[in-house]
C-alpha cells in the first residue's frame, strides 16, 4: 500500500511539473507571401514582365516566447524568397522599420492584456500601445481623394475611397496544429468597388485558426484576433502558421520591451510618417504607408 502511495504522488509530481513546463516555451511560425496574389487581391494589376520579376513566395520565420505573464513575437532571421534571396540569420535577429511593411517585434503583458509594438524609425528605437483586436490597419492615405495625374490603374476592379467594412462570422470547423485543439473563425472584408463599371461589394476573407489550450492571448496579427492564441492565418497570397513548438525556460527580459524604446502614440506615429512622405515625395502625392 505504501509503494501505491508513492507511485501515485510520484505521477502526480510528474503531471503538475510537466503542466508547470508547458507554461514557458518557444513557438516557431512561418509567413509565407504570394506578392503577385496579394496585389491581385489589392486591385493592383502587374503585366507579364513584372509578374515574371517577382518571387512566387517570400517567407520570413518569426518566433513567438511566452512565459506565465508575458509574450514576445519578432522575426529570426532574414527574409528567403523562392528566387534563392535571403539568407539565414544568427539568434533573433532583427528586421525592424517604422515603414510600409516592416517586420516589428511586440510584446505583451497577460495580466492587464497590454500590447506594446517596438520598431525603428530613422535609427531610433520607438514602442507604442496597441491591442489585439479585430479592425482595419491604419492606412496614411486611407481617405485621401485620389491624385488625377497619377497613372491610372487599368485593373477591372477599381477600390473606392474609405475603409473595409469588417464582419466576424464563427464556424464548427476545428482542426488539430501542433496538437492543439483549434477553431476557426473567418474576418470578412467588404470594400466598395467598381467592377467592370458597376458599383459592387467586394469580399476578401481572412480564417483565424485560434485554440484556448495555452491559457493566454496572441496573434501574429494585432489586427486579427477574436480570442485565445490565433496559431495560423490564411489569406489570399499570404499565410502565417505555427510549425513547432518547445516547452523551454523563457526569461523575463527577452518577453519584455527594451527600455532605450521611446514611447509614441499612434497619432505621434501618423503624424510622423506622413511628415516623411512629403518630404520623400518632394511635397507631391504622398505614397501609401499601410502601418502594421
Amino acid at each position: 500500500m505504501k509503494k501505491t502511495m508513492v507511485a501515485i504522488v510520484g505521477l502526480l509530481s510528474l503531471a503538475l511539473t510537466t503542466q508547470a513546463q508547458k507554461k514557458s516555451g518557444a513557438i516557431q511560425f512561418v509567413s509565407s507571401t504570394d506578392p503577385v496574389a496579394v496585389a491581385a487581391a489589392n486591385g493592383f494589376q502587374m503585366n507579364d514582365e513584372m509578374k515574371a520579376r517577382m518571387p512566387k513566395s517570400v517567407k520570413t520565420n518569426f518566433e513567438l516566447l511566452y512565459n506565465a505573464t508575458n509574450a514576445s513575437y519578432m522575426p529570426v532571421e532574414d527574409t528567403e524568397d523562392s528566387n534563392g534571396g535571403g539568407g539565414g540569420g544568427m539568434g533573433r535577429m532583427m528586421m525592424r522599420f517604422g515603414g510600409a511593411g516592416g517586420a516589428r517585434e511586440y510584446y505583451y503583458t497577460f495580466a492587464d492584456q497590454k500590447l506594446v509594438e517596438v520598431f525603428d524609425v530613422s535609427d531610433t528605437t520607438y514602442a507604442m500601445p496597441s491591442k489585439l483586436t479585430v479592425a482595419n490597419p491604419p492606412s496614411l492615405a486611407m481617405n485621401r481623394p485620389q491624385n488625377q495625374n497619377a497613372p491610372q490603374n487599368n485593373s477591372a476592379v477599381q477600390f473606392l475611397p474609405g475603409p473595409p467594412t469588417l464582419e466576424v462570422v464563427k464556424t464548427d470547423e476545428t482542426k488539430k496544429i501542433l496538437d492543439f485543439n483549434c477553431k476557426k473563425v473567418i474576418v470578412k472584408s467588404i470594400r466598395k468597388a467598381k467592377v467592370l463599371g458597376e458599383d459592387k461589394d467586394v469580399t476578401d476573407e481572412t480564417a483565424l485558426w485560434y485554440t484556448t489550450d495555452l491559457g493566454f492571448n496572441f496573434s501574429p496579427d494585432p489586427n486579427l484576433w477574436t480570442e485565445g492564441v490565433v496559431l495560423a492565418i490564411e489569406n489570399k497570397g499570404k499565410a502565417t502558421t505555427a510549425t513547432s513548438i518547445e516547452y523551454r525556460n523563457v526569461s523575463a527580459k527577452d518577453v519584455t520591451a527594451p527600455k532605450k524604446a521611446l514611447p509614441i502614440t499612434q497619432d505621434e506615429y501618423k503624424a510622423k510618417m506622413e511628415a516623411m512622405m512629403k518630404r520623400f515625395s518632394g511635397g507631391g502625392q504622398p505614397r501609401s504607408i499601410r502601418i502594421n
